[in-house]
């Protein structure tokens, strides 16, 4: 029994132990917002969720491209109606925000539409 009471009275001691401050809201997103900026981008909500994202533009945005190769973020995208076609002209990605419905365009074939909320 005197075992039992050591225990508990152990364990209430640590129950009682301070614990470090959760992080405010506030402070996070500055930090998120320098970073971001640092980068060149912007915070912006996106997707179908609308969560806040830092989006980065690519210095090749919307230049003609015929694989990805060809472009910074390294992905050439084309228009879902092209899927399949060969002989496609795309364009290189404009910001590292993967959302949308696009095709990715690989030595001038355009694969198959993908659309991501």
């Amino acid at each position: 029994m005197r075992k039992f009471l050591i225990a508990a009275f152990v364990l209430g001691l640590a129950a009682c132990a301070p614990v470090d401050p959760a992080p405010t809201p506030g402070a996070s997103a500055g930090s998120a917002q320098t970073d971001c900026t640092a980068r060149g981008g912007t915070m912006q909500r996106v997707g179908r969720a609308q969560t806040l994202q830092c989006v980065v533009p690519y210095a090749d945005a919307g230049e003609a491209c015929r694989s990805g190769s060809e472009c910074d973020s390294g992905n050439c995208i084309g228009p879902v109606d092209a899927a399949g076609q060969t002989n496609v002209t795309g364009q290189c990605q404009a910001s590292n925000m993967r959302f949308g419905c696009y095709s990715h365009v690989n030595n001038g074939r355009a694969e198959q539409a993908i659309c991501v909320d």
